[in-house]
């Protein structure tokens, strides 16, 4: 297997071209803060649209109006989006509110009006920022109307998260996709909420305690670390890369897709420790956002990792005579699903915007994590 932390440290040493000779170049941090260099061919980036524009088609309408939430016009997943509708010839749109003066969020809200989209590609800080200000502005109700569907993109999202946008904008939510910059698009949604694998754009292995198989020699319900041979990476070959991502593969979806259906758990290299026990993005938000009604959070913990305290942004026009009860929720929650009873659980009226800002601007450990000194 060729380790994901080997193409970290040596990015351009995998490329079969140079920056100058690629038709786009990217780079990207994810969670670990660190850029890594992508160049692609037009033969990359036309594959990887097509493929997941196909994947797409049964879950979007014949007369979409997209609009493209994303907090840079430079996150590789903008493009994507945008050519997945340019060849399925949806209308569309990309709304950057996070660059100042060009469509910032009054000139997204008047858009919005215009144009009253039908599906929204967006990031998820993005979309709690989006949603609180207009609740505060009274405009939520209004316009939320036109929206059929949100399309989750960039960020680790949960099933909470997912339920609570629901609720808020009246709207199906998807996980859109999972990938990366570097391997391109691994899954898409399909119709039932559910990500299957792209065979025919990716080779896939699971990496087991008996060591890596192929997916077609498992059968159902697996588990194990994905990892992944791009069939269509010209610029920058990869051969069974291991993306370090815990996934569980199940078969029989009722889309009626024969391509196996993906759960993924994380990395574990994402997540943090206190007294001992684990922390992900995944499992802190299924707690935060299925028991709670919190536009956002951040976690305060020491460097010793003896410390944790949870601050969660009070929810859009919640009060605060329910907030002992919803802490006490918290606390339950917490000892059941990840074993951790949190030193404090404390609501304030609002959290630094790099905590919702989403995708590209966002790293859970930089962003959501703060490291305190705790007097002893």
């Amino acid at each position: 297997m060729t380790p994901r932390e080997s193409l970290k440290s040596r990015p351009l040493d995998f490329a079969a071209v140079s920056p100058t000779e690629a038709s786009k170049y990217y780079e990207t941090t994810g969670t670990t803060g660190q850029p890594t260099p992508t160049p692609r061919r037009a033969e990359d980036t036309i594959w990887n649209t097509v493929s997941v524009a196909e994947a797409w088609r049964p879950l979007l309408g014949s007369d979409e109006r997209v609009v493209i939430l994303l907090p840079s016009d430079i996150v590789p997943v903008a493009d994507l989006v945008a050519g997945v509708c340019e060849y399925l010839d949806h209308a569309h749109i990309r709304a950057y509110p996070f660059a100042t003066g060009i469509s910032d969020w009054d000139r997204l809200e008047s858009m919005w009006r215009t144009y009253r989209p039908t599906t929204v590609f967006v990031a998820p800080g993005v979309a709690l920022q989006f949603t609180r200000l207009l609740a505060q502005r009274g405009q939520l109700d209004e316009l939320n109307s036109s929206v059929e569907r949100l399309m989750l993109l960039g960020e680790v999202n949960t099933a909470p998260f997912r339920a609570r946008l629901g609720r808020w904008w009246n709207a199906d939510v998807y996980d859109a996709s999972y990938g990366s910059t570097e391997t391109g698009t691994l899954a898409a949604a399909c119709a039932h909420g559910r990500q299957h694998l792209l065979p025919a754009a990716t080779y896939f292995e699971l990496a087991t305690p008996e060591g890596v198989v192929p997916l077609h020699d498992r059968g159902g319900h697996e588990r194990g670390r994905l990892v992944v041979t791009p069939l269509n990476a010209h610029a920058r070959p990869l051969l069974r890369l291991d993306t370090g991502d815990e996934v569980s593969v199940e078969a029989d979806c009722p889309c009626g897709s024969a391509a196996p259906g993906i759960t993924v758990h994380g990395r574990s290299s994402d997540g943090l420790r206190v007294r001992g026990t684990p922390l992900s993005v995944r499992a802190v938000e299924e707690v935060v956002y299925g028991v709670t009604d919190a536009t956002g959070y951040l976690l305060e913990v020491d460097s010793e990792g003896t410390y944790a305290r949870l601050l969660l942004e009070r929810g859009i026009g919640a009060g605060r005579d329910g907030e002992s009860e919803e802490c006490r929720r918290v606390q339950a929650r917490s000892e059941e699903l990840l074993g951790l009873r949190w030193d404090g659980v404390v609501f304030v009226n609002s959290l630094p915007a790099n905590t919702k800002s989403g995708a590209s601007q966002k790293s859970w450990k930089r962003s959501n994590i703060r490291e305190v000194e705790v007097a002893r």
